[in-house]
């Protein structure tokens, strides 16, 4: 693992989540680091592109296309992808953090496998090709470096859909292939094409080097590589390993027709004839000197040309590759110089495999079908057809499937087991769902506390007027007592705010009183000589919007009331004889928009007060039908 501590990445706290802890890999196209996600509190992969391609916007549109494409494919030999995103200058994407190896990781350290291992490895990367073909997806960049090995022995496929999102960039136009040149398609190099069958290509090529140790075809140059693919037919594995099953050569030869349409259709029927292969072949067909087992840590590493550099992903002009041949001819292969204690010893090998060959054809072996999804008990009924012991694990909830069907087994669909072996199916409950506790009559405090011991949250807390029930209790939730919600959800819930003192600055006083009658207050009045327009009121107390009990006294001081044309004429708005008095209009009852308007037309002002913040207009000084110069402030109160 490269845990650069220069990298200048590693302890950002990305989109004020992902915070990197250290630098795992580097590849052609982006970099991968360990992060810890703070908000889930979650160890994850995250893949960071090269800047070359982040400030491309065609490439982060495709980018964000496809990571949404790919984070839709459920599959356990693929790795899932959580999020993307991006951080200013950094585009990302969020994956299932898989601790182990590459494959060509252990192909460095052991050099080539034993045909059945190396079936037992692209048996599961081929489930999740297949998985992506028929989902309408093709993975493009198929080798080593994208399938991982975990340390509890599982295969994980990587990097699905970026090297479609580099279609995208400003850097692919017209004559460049984009890709790895030791695993591309003919036509991939001819015409920049990829479909399905191109990745069956590649797969067969990945399977050639997995028994071989090395690639088909090397190159001065990425071009004579390339130009091979085009014009050469991929040699047999047993050309360089002479002790490679038929079988194998077989499905090489089948997956690397440099004709798309006789390849095998896609890596679903690529899969069968790899399982077919598995089935046929003898349970020991290890190379003399050859280690078994697929994840083996042991380090036999390999020379010559069997240590193969790392495949990087590559942007590269086709130039004229599939009309003319690289300069010179290729370069000629080692020849074979047999080693007689080898065959010989190979020899007492073949007798004993001969001896013991009735022994393994009596064990039969069967393919774990894909039960995830189906009804639980018909799929208990399926898996005990096929001869294997049921197990059934514990229920667990989830949003996606349903409850009562199949959420995963263990092993997995796809891979080979024996007869008799178990099989564990575990049933989904679900979508787990949390009961709306009873929050009424509560206090603030002690609803959040229910609410929060049924795994729920406070959402808004609103606080009404309500005459029935006790100030700073609570009055109800939404959603209400006794629905089912997702686990997590946010819970509203309403507090009683008692009375809620209304604003009746300047209303008239009869109507300020009868108003603070019906809504609960006993109102009393305080006269005195004010300057004010005589009988509204020119103070109150408690101040509006207050919150107090029900019954509570609310004082209101109004202007002593006397004749309004003597206060009018006395006033600073003493009456003129050149000026053209206006009636004001009736807008009770009328929207405030509506009455707003009216009155503005008139040539009069207008303030706005709430009582309980309608939108409807429920008294207006100065009163309906009286005559005031044009200018005068007319209030309404909703």
């Amino acid at each position: 693992m490269d845990t650069t501590t220069a990298d200048p990445l590693v302890g950002r706290l990305l989109d004020g989540r992902y915070r990197i802890e250290s630098r795992i890999a580097r590849g052609g196209m982006a970099t991968v680091y360990l992060a810890l996600d703070i908000r889930l509190d979650r160890t994850v992969a995250l893949k960071v592109m090269h800047r070359s391609l982040a400030e491309d916007p065609a490439f982060v549109r495709r980018f964000i296309g496809e990571a949404k494409s790919v984070a839709s494919l459920s599959h356990p030999n693929v790795v899932h992808v959580f999020d993307q995103g991006t951080d200013t200058d950094v585009v990302y994407l969020s994956m299932e953090y898989v601790p182990g190896k590459t494959l060509r990781d252990i192909l460095r350290e052991r050099g080539r496998l034993p045909a059945r291992e190396a079936l037992e490895i692209m048996i599961p990367v081929l489930a999740a090709l297949g998985a992506a073909h028929q989902a309408g997806m093709v993975h493009r960049d198929v080798k080593p470096e994208n399938v991982l090995l975990t340390d509890d022995g599982r295969v994980k496929v990587v990097d699905f859909g970026l090297a479609r999102a580099i279609e995208a960039t400003n850097q692919t136009r017209t004559g460049v292939m984009i890709g790895t040149i030791g695993y591309m398609s003919p036509e991939q190099v001819t015409t920049g094409g990829a479909d399905v069958r191109s990745d069956v290509y590649a797969a067969g090529i990945m399977l050639f080097e997995l028994v071989t140790g090395q690639q088909p075809y090397d190159g001065e140059t990425p071009m004579s590589v390339a130009y091979r693919h085009v014009h050469d037919t991929v040699p047999p594995p047993s050309s360089v390993i002479h002790d490679t099953p038929p079988l194998v050569d077989t499905l090489v030869a089948h997956a690397t027709a440099r004709d798309p349409h006789d390849r095998p259709a896609d890596a679903t029927a690529m899969l069968v004839a790899a399982v077919d292969a598995h089935r046929m072949l003898p349970r020991l067909t290890n190379p003399p000197g050859a280690q078994s087992g697929a994840y083996s840590r042991a380090h036999s590493m390999p020379s010559g040309p069997q240590a193969a550099a790392p495949a990087h992903t590559m942007i590269q002009p086709r130039a004229d590759v599939h009309t003319a041949p690289p300069a010179g001819p290729p370069p000629a292969r080692k020849g074979f110089k047999p080693n007689w204690f080898i065959v010989a010893l190979a020899v007492v090998m073949v007798a004993a495999i001969g001896l013991t060959g009735a022994w393994f054809a009596q064990t039969k072996t069967v393919l774990v079908p894909d039960l995830v999804g189906k009804n639980f008990e018909v799929a208990k009924k399926n898996a005990s057809a096929l001869g294997f012991v049921v197990k059934a694990e514990e229920g667990r909830f989830d949003e996606k499937v349903a409850k009562g069907l199949v959420l995963s087994t263990d092993p997995a669909a796809g891979f080979e087991a024996e007869q008799g072996a178990p099989i564990t199916l575990v049933p989904s409950l679900g979508p787990k769902r949390v009961t709306v506790p009873k929050t009424q009559g509560m206090s603030e405090a002690d609803a959040r506390s229910t609410v929060a011991q049924a795994g729920l949250q406070v959402g808004r807390v609103r606080r009404l007027q309500n005459l029935e029930t006790p100030r700073n209790t609570v009055i109800r939730s939404s959603p209400e007592v006794g629905e089912q919600v997702k686990e997590g959800s946010k819970i509203d819930i309403y507090v009683s705010a008692g009375l809620v003192m209304p604003d009746v600055g300047g209303m008239p006083k009869d109507e300020a009183v009868a108003y603070l009658g019906q809504q609960g207050f006993q109102a009393q009045v305080n006269e005195i000589d004010d300057d004010a327009e005589p009988c509204t009121v020119i103070a109150q107390q408690p101040q509006a919007k207050a919150e107090v009990d029900k019954g509570a006294v609310a004082v209101v001081t109004v202007a002593r009331c006397q004749d309004f044309w003597g206060w009018f004429r006395n006033g600073d708005n003493e009456a003129r004889d050149d000026v053209e008095y206006r009636m004001v209009p009736t807008v009770v009852g009328k929207t405030v928009t509506d009455a707003r308007n009216e009155l503005q037309a008139q040539g009069f002002k207008v303030k706005i007060r709430n009582l309980v913040g309608g939108s409807v207009v429920k008294f207006q000084r100065p009163a309906p039908n009286s005559e005031r110069p044009p200018g005068s402030e007319v209030i309404l109160w909703r």
